[in-house]
């Protein structure tokens, strides 16, 4: 039996290429290993202040982005975070496990916090909601970045502080991080990671920018000291960051990469760099455009929903009834 696999996308903005290559390009490696479920998590996304109309095109967009790098409805479950009631409600059962010590230490929060005169209370929890939405397909692993490791443990114990009072209702899973390319950084900054909410664009490579934006990014892309094209993420962190670029967009490894421009200069690597990522992205974008274009990606959100509410709703009775709460109403709405 195939273990299995939870992990969620933001829809807040247009994904980046740090997205595609530190996730979403891991999720369509691993959906022939793992029994996968993948979720558009947009209540993650109202943390901060959201136009509905920008929300609803982003949430399709992101499923539209996800199918076009390579899902197969076939092999994975996709759906929308909002479509399954239960995720809200054992979000609510996990914050009532969880100290609002631990809340406080979550680096994400402090980061995205800082500097704004107030924030929502969602903003503070979501960290809670995340791990239910992970706890409620008994997911073994979870495919992330290395920044959301802390998540992950955070989620490991709730699940185990949740298993001490009730008994072994929650599988408690395990991190699962690529050894390499899980964290790309920003092209203008790389000791921050590649956010779609960077203020300055130029930091960032979209999934829906042209070519001769992307090319003009990584022109403009900051480097190091000297002319060698090195891997050294210590002494030479832009350069590194944008040859873990290349060797993801390539298929080659970072060494080969880094021999393939010995006694060559920036100029030369930053031009290859361009036409490498154009290559990588120019057929997902197709993909997008024709599965949004066809609307194809509603059937299986709408699938995706069904399947991912028969899996939850099992889990959420479980909890329900270990914690003694109300099931004159199942999970799925039917009086008992």
């Amino acid at each position: 039996m195939r273990k299995r696999v939870f992990s969620g996308v933001q829809p807040s903005g247009i994904l980046t290429l740090g997205n595609y290559l530190g996730a979403i390009k891991r999720f369509v490696e691993i959906q022939d290993e793992f029994e996968a479920f993948y979720c558009v998590v947009d209540y993650h996304a109202i943390t901060v202040p959201q136009p509905p109309e920008s929300l609803r095109s982003q949430i399709a967009r992101t499923a539209a982005f996800m199918l076009g790098a390579g899902l197969d409805p076939e092999k994975m479950t996709l759906f929308v975070q909002s479509d399954v009631p239960a995720h809200t409600q054992l979000g609510w059962i996990m914050e009532c496990t969880a100290t609002f010590g631990e809340l406080s230490r979550m680096t994400q929060f402090k980061d995205k916090s800082q500097g704004k005169e107030s924030v929502s209370g969602g903003l503070f929890t979501y960290p809670a909601l995340m791990a239910a939405d992970i706890l409620l397909y008994d997911a073994d692993a979870v495919p992330v970045g290395e920044d959301q490791k802390q998540h992950v443990e955070l989620c490991r114990d709730l699940a185990e502080r949740f298993n001490s009072r009730f008994g072994s209702v929650l599988k408690v899973p395990e991190p699962l991080i690529a050894e390499t390319g899980a964290r790309i950084m920003s092209l203008q900054d790389p000791h921050k990671k590649m956010s779609k909410s960077d203020p300055n664009p130029s930091g960032y490579i979209s999934l829906a920018d042209s070519k001769d934006d992307i090319a003009k990014k990584i022109r403009r892309a900051v480097t190091d000291s000297g002319r060698e094209v090195a891997y050294d993420p210590e002494e030479k962190p832009a350069l590194a960051n944008l040859i873990t670029i290349f060797s993801h967009c390539s298929g080659r490894s970072i060494d080969e990469v880094v021999a393939a421009y010995e006694g060559k200069g920036y100029a030369e690597f930053k031009k290859d760099l361009a036409e490498v990522v154009v290559e990588a992205l120019t057929p997902v974008q197709a993909r997008h455009d024709a599965i949004v274009a066809d609307g194809s990606y509603v059937e299986v959100l709408r699938e995706g929903a069904r399947r991912a509410h028969e899996v939850s709703s099992t889990v959420l009775r479980r909890v329900k009834e270990a914690m003694g709460l109300s099931l004159f109403i199942d999970p799925e709405g039917v009086r008992i």
